[in-house]
């Protein structure tokens, strides 16, 4: 057995040693040959030893691309936030692949998952597609292929692919999950038997939780509110006992932003100019997709997604050694941040996820309106746009959608009353960045803009320094990817299915309608 035979079965094994050992005798016995330099490099990232691996994987390339060790180091420097890097080597790894360089499943469905981390998911479907192609019966490989069909709009193509994972695997909670909420269910065609057949079986609480997220939708989709409740109410009370989460988590970093910014106000300082960047912002599940949708339809603007741009640009200016990108911590030392260096940073970072075509660009990551202020500051020609919905169908809905569950984002989610305290803080937020910044950013009802399409998309693009496109009110035309749960509503016209859609479960939300009207807010 050759020595690179050798690391590759070590690594198989998990025997991390005895893989290093023959890696290290093959960089140093053919020291022009990429093998070993490649197979070092991931030695250290099983490791955990991200920066120590990735300049060994840039060694291997460097003696001669190949797809394989170009993906892997895609891989790793997506860990590493280097997008922009990440995306070159991916690029390469499939160009080398397109050209006929033999390439194994792994490394395409590798090339796959950077191209959906970098928001291109389009750009996935061909890697996807290779991998599946090479090892059928691989079911993570034809799970990522149908996440990237539902993402484009295929979504009869994403059912044929999670049925086939269920036929090999009816346990699959993720699957069930995921073709849960591909579209709407009737009473006449759902998976409610097969769920509740999964449910019984599932072997793991994180099995249970997306079974029951499942199960909680495909009730409410057929009318069912008390079981959807009950499905839901057992899953986030399981959830937040798992995680641990305290709202006073939330709540210092709410203290820490209004005491840099309310105190004093903005700080002065010169950003970066340029109105590209159009942010939406508010709370989750309040439209930010459906405006997303109908700004990247006119004919300057492109949609970026949501991006990290901004958490990462003040995380990694303010210096904070905390393993989170938002922390009290680190809203306090981002007080004395150059505005110009935040600006840069944050350009830098989202050229990574545009492709430069159109003059205007969309950034609809919901929680930056916990930097609204910096964005301010750095980006005095960005517009802002806030979602606002009914605090009783905000709070309903982001207890009834399962978020990325290792997110500290939406650790609030789980807990009604946590999630009302968690609204009420964004109120009062947003309320002080008004104050601070009279019409800065456009407050936008989803109510008044499922009533007047045209008035209120007008009233959007005059606020984003937009001429009138009719093609925003065709919103539901638009091709480009969705990766979020509301993927299935903004491929179909607007409509007010989703208003006042808590009064079906009034009963067992009246406690928080309660305390909200109690804060003195109108529900």
């Amino acid at each position: 057995m050759t020595l690179e035979a050798q690391a590759r079965e070590a690594l198989r094994q998990g025997a991390l040693q005895a893989a290093a050992a023959a890696a290290g005798a093959l960089a140093k016995g053919s020291p022009d040959d990429p093998a070993g330099f490649f197979l070092l490099g991931i030695v250290a990232a099983e490791a955990g030893q991200i920066a120590r691996a990735v300049p060994l994987l840039e060694a291997a390339v460097a003696r001669g691309p190949h797809a394989e060790h170009l993906a892997q180091l895609a891989r790793l420097l997506i860990l590493l936030r280097r997008d922009g890097e990440a995306a070159e080597a991916a690029t390469q790894a499939m160009a080398l692949s397109s050209k006929g360089a033999p390439t194994d499943a792994r490394t395409f469905d590798t090339i796959g998952c950077v191209l959906a981390r970098l928001g291109d998911h389009g750009g996935s479907l061909a890697p996807f597609t290779a991998a599946v192609a090479a090892e059928p019966w691989n079911l993570d490989y034809r799970y990522n292929l149908a996440s990237a069909c539902g993402f484009t709009g295929m979504v009869e193509d994403a059912r044929g692919h999670y049925e086939a994972i269920l036929a090999a695997d009816p346990g699959n909670a993720r699957t069930h999950y995921a073709l849960s909420i591909l579209s709407r269910q009737t009473a006449q065609s759902n998976h409610v038997p097969r769920l509740e057949a999964a449910l019984a079986a599932a072997p793991e609480p994180h099995d249970a939780l997306r079974i029951r997220y499942a199960l909680a939708k495909e009730h409410e989709d057929v009318g069912n509110a008390a079981e959807a409740f009950r499905h839901l109410s057992a899953a986030n009370d399981a959830h937040k006992r798992a995680i641990g989460y305290n709202f006073a988590q939330d709540a210092e970093i709410f203290d820490a932003i209004e005491a840099v910014f309310g105190g004093a106000g903005l700080p002065a300082g010169t950003g970066h100019s340029g109105p590209a960047p159009i942010f939406i912002v508010g709370m989750p599940r309040t439209g930010t997709t459906l405006v997303d949708r109908i700004l990247s339809s006119h004919r300057e603007v492109e949609a970026a997604g949501e991006l990290q741009a901004m958490p990462l640009a003040v995380k990694q200016l303010a210096g904070t050694p905390s393993r989170r990108v938002i922390d009290a911590q680190t809203a306090k030392a981002s007080a004395g941040l150059d505005a110009q260096a935040v600006g840069s940073a944050y350009l830098a970072r989202a050229a990574n996820h545009v492709a430069g075509v159109k003059p205007r660009f969309t950034d609809k990551l919901p929680a930056n309106f916990l930097y609204v202020g910096h964005i301010a500051r750095a980006l005095p020609d960005a517009r802002i746009v806030c979602l606002r919905r009914n605090p009783m169908d905000t709070i309903w809905s982001n207890y009834k959608n399962l978020f990325a569950s290792g997110s500290a984002y939406y650790a609030y989610s789980y807990d009604l009353m946590d999630i009302a305290q968690y609204y009420a803080r964004f109120d009062r937020l947003m309320a002080m960045w008004e104050g601070l910044l009279p019409g800065r950013v456009l407050q936008l009802s989803y109510e008044a803009l499922v009533s007047d399409q045209e008035g209120e998309t007008r009233r959007l693009l005059a606020h984003c320094g937009l001429d009138w496109d009719n093609a925003c009110l065709s919103f539901h035309k638009n091709s480009a990817a969705v990766a979020t749960p509301s993927a299935a509503q903004v491929r179909r016209p607007i409509n007010a299915d989703a208003v006042d859609r808590w009064r079906a479960h009034e009963a067992a939300l009246q406690p928080i309608q309660a305390w909200l009207q109690a804060q003195g807010m109108a529900v």
